[in-house]
């Protein structure tokens, strides 16, 4: 059985886009911030995705192309074309990436199955679409990408009205300040 995983940057203030919708603060261009990244996600077999998040993703589909790309940024495509994507999305016509689903509706019953069926772990990306795995109860994990910047809006890490019991399980520091959390939840 697979986890699902909530893994997201974050502002230190919990946005993960400022409220212009804007999150260029948080890109990973520091070589050992964007490594450890790709560690998290390479136990990843499944990207649960709304459409914001997978018309910016969709990059990755490509990125190999461009020249003279490091090798940091060549393995994190790489991992993102081997994996599976389901994209919800109500008015996407068909995807523009290889392995990748739509679905029109967030089920949380199918996401349930799909976990209990998953060899690997699982993402949901998008605070949106992740607020409704969390409110179905269907995180196990939370990996919070922290970036040393305060934005003071947009939209929020976490959604509203919801209480879960949390256990670290990891935590790093980087020379550039990000600073990256793990979190179980605790079951109970």
């Amino acid at each position: 059985m697979g986890k699902l995983i909530y893994s997201m940057i974050t502002s230190l203030d919990g946005f993960t886009e400022d409220e212009h919708g804007q999150f260029g603060w948080g890109v990973p261009e520091d070589k050992d911030v964007h490594s450890y990244i790709n560690a998290l996600a390479s136990s990843v077999g499944t990207y649960l995705i709304g459409r914001r998040m997978y018309e910016t993703m969709v990059y990755w589909e490509t990125a190999h192309t461009l020249p003279d790309q490091p090798d940091f940024v060549l393995d994190w495509a790489r991992q993102w074309q081997a994996a599976e994507k389901i994209v919800y999305s109500k008015s996407l016509a068909e995807p523009r990436s290889a392995r990748t689903r739509i679905e029109r509706e967030f089920e949380p019953d199918a996401v349930q199955r799909l976990k209990s069926h998953a060899a690997h772990d699982i993402t949901v990306d998008g605070p949106e679409l992740a607020a409704q795995a969390i409110r179905a109860g269907l995180v196990d994990e939370f990996q919070m990408i922290v970036c040393p910047v305060i934005v003071g809006g947009g939209k929020r890490f976490f959604p509203d009205g919801v209480r879960l019991d949390l256990e670290l399980v990891d935590e790093r520091r980087f020379g550039n300040g990000v600073v990256t959390l793990q979190y179980a939840v605790r079951a109970g």
